[in-house]
């Protein structure tokens, strides 16, 4: 066994974990690991700021599926953290925080930069740790990267205090390896029983959460829902799990991200079988009027997950995957494939009838059309990144999405500034996908010096910014008080013209006022994006009063008519 620097033990064990590029800012306290990183194949990417960091070490694992890593100095670099620990936590995704330290002898002094980032990192991680002993060093990070994956995956902090990372241990990474993963299966009997209630239903639907795409998960879903031909909604976290041109496909139910004709499609359901969801409080609205009728059977990893917003009717504790396989098997033994009967055509009937109109023409342009452009110029591998406002509630409803890990949004916490580094993650990840952000105006903004990261790295990605010059989201939730207070931002009173932002960056930029016009700016930008390899803007111009639904609760959907009278149990042969 050889006796080496513990940060060179601590290079290896990121690489033989699969990381091969991390996102960060060099500092003082944080040096020796920086050194042995210099002589490993992992790539690391200089950002602009630590939130920023930790958004593309974010992005990089919703692309991958493994765990992101970005890596900071001591005091204000963790504190800077903090929002992207809270981020990650809140949806579910596996990413290491490391932070730089004072001098173990030192932190109790005051010394400069050394703050306590253990304790303030412990509510927004599963684990937040300090290094003790530079002989833990490989076996933390190991149990680091397990914790990560484990369960419901989220992000670690492990602090370094700077003496620490500067001493040796005794390391070899030949007879090393990743710690293993603990796959939860179902219990057969909680398998049968949700069996029992999906067989005895009239209008059944599969709910598929986030915790389906985590799992990778989408074949099996596709298989037990075509087998028994019941129709698929899935949650905003969720998109992606199932494709959305598949007859099956029941569109999203919720507040805001939804679909018309699937909120009227969960209101006339009478059972769901939620995998991998935890019925946020956007997709519920009112619980009464969510609940009222139907019996709902949720599928969770995570065993305090059951019954932590309404106490489900049967609970079942496992990984989406093997629960998913589960009750596939259980479903061939019992029964033959299914034809299309009459409640997975009422679905249909409902997608035909309440589908939200995106094909105008008006100017200023209205914001679906923005959408419906996006549809139809990008193809289904393009990865669109997203975060929070009209923009993305408009995305919701509007986008269209067929396959995983291509719809990634911080769904929870929802941090404005989210979506140009996590684009520039997932570009890292994968240099050959098409990366789109949809942004707004002021999200943009609050990181927009991460743009001049990805020119400095060549990281190539098309931004589309919706810009309706005001505070959107916060305008309308403003409404009931009767005011519209500190939200204008058009140019010449405190906006900012965003082309010149970009040029000023050394990227291009073009703005767009009529629609017609959308094509041709996509097609350019897409086209100048690879050439040059910049992050190239389009910022379309849309209409100012524009406001998406924010109803009280899913009785705001009333626009179609009631459902036909079904017969008692699920008309399987017609």
């Amino acid at each position: 066994m050889n006796r080496i620097p513990c940060m060179e033990a601590v290079a290896e064990v990121l690489a033989s974990e699969g990381v091969d590029t991390v996102f960060g800012i060099p500092g003082a306290a944080i040096l020796p690991l920086y050194a042995a990183l210099l002589k490993s194949p992992i790539k690391h990417i200089t950002v602009r700021h630590e939130e920023g960091g930790t958004h593309a070490a974010d992005g990089w694992a919703r692309a991958t599926g493994n765990v992101g890593v970005c890596i900071g100095t001591s005091g204000p670099a963790g504190t800077n953290m903090i929002t992207g620990l809270y981020t990650a936590m809140a949806d579910s995704i596996p990413m290491i925080c490391i932070t730089g330290q004072a001098p173990r002898d030192k932190l109790h002094q005051e010394a400069f930069q050394a703050v306590d980032i253990v304790e303030i990192a412990k509510p927004v991680t599963k684990w937040a740790v300090q290094l003790k002993e530079p002989a833990q060093a490989p076996w933390v990070f190991r149990e680091a990267f397990r914790i990560a994956r484990s369960g419901r995956p989220g992000p670690v902090l492990i602090d370094l205090p700077l003496d620490v990372q500067r001493g040796t241990c005794l390391y070899d990474p030949a007879i090393d390896g990743p710690l293993p993963v603990e796959v939860p299966e179902p219990r057969l009997p909680a398998v049968r029983a949700a069996m029992d209630l999906l067989l005895a239903a009239s209008r059944p639907l599969i709910l598929a959460g986030g915790g389906v795409i985590i799992a990778d998960a989408e074949r099996q879903l596709r298989e037990l829902a075509e087998h028994l031909q019941v129709p698929v909604q899935v949650t905003l976290m969720g998109k992606g799990a199932f494709p959305e041109d598949h007859p099956l496909f029941a569109g999203m139910a919720g507040l805001q991200t939804q679909t018309r004709w699937g909120n009227a499609a969960f209101l006339e359901s009478d059972l769901v079988l939620a995998v991998g969801a935890r019925f946020g409080d956007r997709h519920t609205g009112d619980l009464e009027t969510y609940r009222r009728g139907r019996k709902f059977v949720h599928v969770d990893i995570e065993p305090t997950q059951i019954g932590k917003v309404f106490e489900p009717d049967l609970g079942v504790v496992g990984h989406a995957r093997p629960v998913l396989e589960a009750l596939t098997t259980e479903a061939r033994e019992r029964t033959k494939p299914r034809k299309t009967g009459q409640w997975p055509r009422r679905v249909g009937e409902l997608r035909r009838t309440l589908l939200r109109r995106d094909d105008f023409t008006e100017v200023p342009i209205k914001p679906p059309r923005v959408y419906r452009e996006l549809n139809e110029f990008y193809g289904p591998d393009t990865t669109f990144v997203t975060a929070i406002g009209l923009y993305q509630i408009w995305s919701g409803q509007f986008q269209r999405t067929f396959l995983p890990r291509r719809y990634l949004v911080c769904g929870q916490a929802g941090p404005l500034g989210w979506e140009v580094p996590a684009a520039m993650g997932v570009k890292c990840a994968f240099p050959e996908r098409q990366v789109v952000v949809v942004v707004g105006d002021y999200s943009f903004q609050f990181l927009m010096e991460e743009v001049a990261v990805a020119a400095q790295y060549n990281v190539p990605f098309v931004i589309v910014m919706v810009n309706n010059e005001y505070l959107g989201l916060i305008r309308q939730a403003e409404i009931p008080y009767d005011m519209n207070y500190a939200v204008d931002l058009h140019y010449g009173e405190g906006g900012v013209d965003h082309v010149k932002v970009m040029e000023a960056f050394g990227c291009p930029a073009r703005r767009v006022e009529k629609p017609a016009d959308i094509h041709d700016a996509l097609a350019w930008a897409t086209a100048e994006s690879e050439r040059q390899r910049l992050p190239v803007l389009v910022e379309v111009m849309v209409e100012r009063e524009a406001n998406a639904a924010m109803g009280p609760s899913l009785d705001a959907v009333k626009e179609f008519e009631p459902l036909p009278e079904l017969v008692s149990t699920f008309d399987w042969s017609d």
